[in-house]
């Protein structure tokens, strides 16, 4: 290694150069040092507080979105889960019931999605405002959108030491919630408001926990949107299912998850086409309620009329009860179905050509045909036989075999 000279032209060897960084580099480890050793942490005694003058959890939409806290929804490609958040955006700057939940009120929200284009994101808005009969004063300064084709939205990266949050990026976030006053934040899609390794525990959990504490300084609801990792048709979408490290879900107060109505849920429900249909579910604690008891919804198509032919189709989200099958049956309804029963012989056994779905068929004007009547008759039938009305009893048929029949109950249930 060559010699150099300084200032006075004196020549210093490789040695003086290294020397002196080394000093450097202590003296800043010993105010590091120094800096921690300022840092004071005092134990805060609880103060007794009476139940009464807790404030309630601000909840501002529904059981998905309260302020301060962080939520996270879970959902494969292709399911609607961005017509979902332009719908519930729409629903909360309009403070209007369009998906079967009330907002407390007229909300702000600022909606950012960091993979279309912001055109894209107009269509589905535009759509969902033309089905839902919204106008301009239903929006006027509430609503706020963003597309990260135009600006991307990345709080954190990797580097050398590990990784970092982008504070000036934060800062900046920040400003503008608490300037606009916004009420709820939504990002979309999760993994594109980073830039390190989603596999990455340590990582994440620092991500989500400055998501929290975004929702704390600007004191509004932090909603992400993220997707599941690949997995086989069919698969039962939880807080497991979401792509990447678990720490995003376990940082989030409410973990909702999405998921498409399967063929056999269809048929049950008595739908033409189960692929419109989807159920969201709170997942924080990993229990899953049946079915039926999940929030439905369902797409409808939209036409914009920004051109021939009806211009654009656009997915729009509505909300869809799960059929109740003794909607519009009486008592009376049922005494019909039993006197059919009891003037036959009726199998359990919904492929026998004696099913006594038949007979609930022929009483109250049904067809074992159409999809959504044979549902209703299925879902009578459960609801009979679970009550009581009906019971199901094993005995040999003609042929000395042991078979399943349906009896009205001698019973009073």
């Amino acid at each position: 290694m060559p010699d150099f000279e300084d200032e006075d032209h004196k020549t210093l060897s490789p040695e003086d150069i290294i020397v002196p960084f080394d000093d450097a580099r202590r003296k800043r480890g010993r105010a590091e040092e120094s800096e921690q050793q300022r840092v004071v942490f005092i134990a805060a005694p609880y103060i007794w507080t009476d139940p009464a003058n807790i404030p309630l959890r601000e909840w501002l939409y529904g059981r998905l979105l309260v302020r301060r806290f962080l939520t996270v929804t879970i959902a494969p490609g292709g399911i609607g889960k961005s017509s979902l958040i332009a719908a519930e955006a729409l629903a909360m700057v309009s403070g209007r019931d369009l998906l079967g939940v009330l907002p407390v009120r007229r909300l702000k929200v600022w909606l950012w999605n960091l993979e279309d284009p912001q055109e894209e994101t107009t269509r589905k808005i535009q759509a969902a405002a033309k089905h839902y009969h919204l106008t301009v004063d239903d929006i006027s300064d509430r609503l706020f959108v963003n597309s990260g084709r135009d600006h991307a939205l990345v709080i954190a990266k990797e580097s050398r030491g590990g990784t970092i949050i982008l504070r000036p990026v934060i800062e900046n976030l920040v400003q503008q919630l608490r300037e606009h006053g916004i009420d709820v934040l939504e990002v979309d899609p999760f993994v594109s408001c980073h830039e390190v390794s989603e596999n990455d525990n340590s990582a994440i959990d620092m991500i989500a926990k400055e998501w929290s504490r975004v929702a704390e300084l600007a004191n509004c609801a932090i909603h992400l949107v993220h997707h599941t990792r690949k997995a086989p048709a069919g698969t039962e979408v939880t807080t497991d299912s979401s792509r990447g490290a678990k720490a995003l879900t376990d940082a989030a107060r409410v973990a909702r998850a999405l998921n498409q109505m399967s063929e056999e849920d269809g048929a049950k429900a008595g739908v033409e086409n189960h692929r419109l249909f989807f159920r969201a579910f709170n997942d924080k604690a990993n229990l899953a309620p049946p079915v039926v008891a999940s929030d439905w919804f369902r797409l409808a198509s939209v036409w914009l009329e920004n051109g021939p032919a009806g211009g654009d189709s656009v997915g729009v989200v509505t909300h869809w009860e799960w059929p109740d099958p003794l909607t519009g049956v009486t008592g009376s309804d049922f005494d019909q179905v039993a006197i059919v029963i009891r003037g036959g012989t009726w199998r359990e056994n919904p492929r026998s050509t004696d099913w006594v779905g038949v007979a609930v068929a022929k009483a109250l004007d049904l067809s074992t045909a159409d999809k959504t009547d044979r549902a209703k008759i299925i879902g009578l039938l459960k609801v009979w036989v679970s009550s009581g009305s009906l019971t199901v009893v094993e005995r040999l048929d003609e042929q000395r075999r042991s078979r399943k029949f349906v009896e009205v109950s001698d019973v009073e249930p």
